[in-house]
């Protein structure tokens, strides 16, 4: 399915050969890519448990988002309310607008399930330039704290990583 298009930029369903491509191009950037995460993204698509994206920029796919229609965990998990997960942008198309485009089409398809979307965003610097547009885009913070492998961390916690499993839950009322 078609959820976007223009003359340089069309978002639509993720394929198969997605994901060996996002996988080699993440790892040429320097990131921990693995083509499990890609294949469980297509799989859950296939069983009608998300809707996943991917952005293709002149020909070439550039980046990726997917909407659970009903969350994974996290702070929202088991309330019924679609949340986004694993968004990114390969480096080299970043700033393009393509994000913008990728979270546009993600919360429109989120908007046919609930009136609330959330997702969790990792803390540490790399994800930096998710973290801003989040909060652009109007997400707020769900007072939970901060979660790692799950689980709420609780007041000075010192068995926890700044690494990707260390997050904060977001959320967005949405206009439908």
């Amino acid at each position: 399915m078609i959820y976007y298009r223009d003359d340089v930029l069309l978002i639509r369903d993720m394929e198969d050969t997605d994901a060996r491509i996002f996988t080699d191009e993440e790892i040429a950037q320097g990131w921990h890519a693995d083509i499990s995460k890609y294949l469980t993204r297509l799989r859950d698509q296939a069983e009608g448990k998300c809707v996943s994206l991917t952005a293709v920029y002149q020909g070439h796919p550039a980046g990726y988002v997917n909407v659970y229609l009903t969350g994974l965990g996290g702070s929202f998990g088991g309330k019924g309310l679609p949340e986004i997960v694993d968004f990114g942008v390969l480096e080299k198309y970043r700033r393009k607008g393509i994000g913008s485009r990728l979270m546009d089409a993600a919360e429109q398809i989120a908007g046919q399930y609930a009136d609330t979307v959330w997702l969790g965003v990792g803390l540490h610097n790399g994800y930096g330039s998710a973290q801003r547009m989040y909060i652009k885009r109007g997400y707020i913070p769900d007072g939970t704290g901060v979660w790692y492998r799950g689980k709420p961390c609780e007041q000075y916690e010192t068995e926890i990583a700044n690494d990707d499993d260390l997050v904060l839950y977001l959320s967005k009322r949405l206009n439908r």
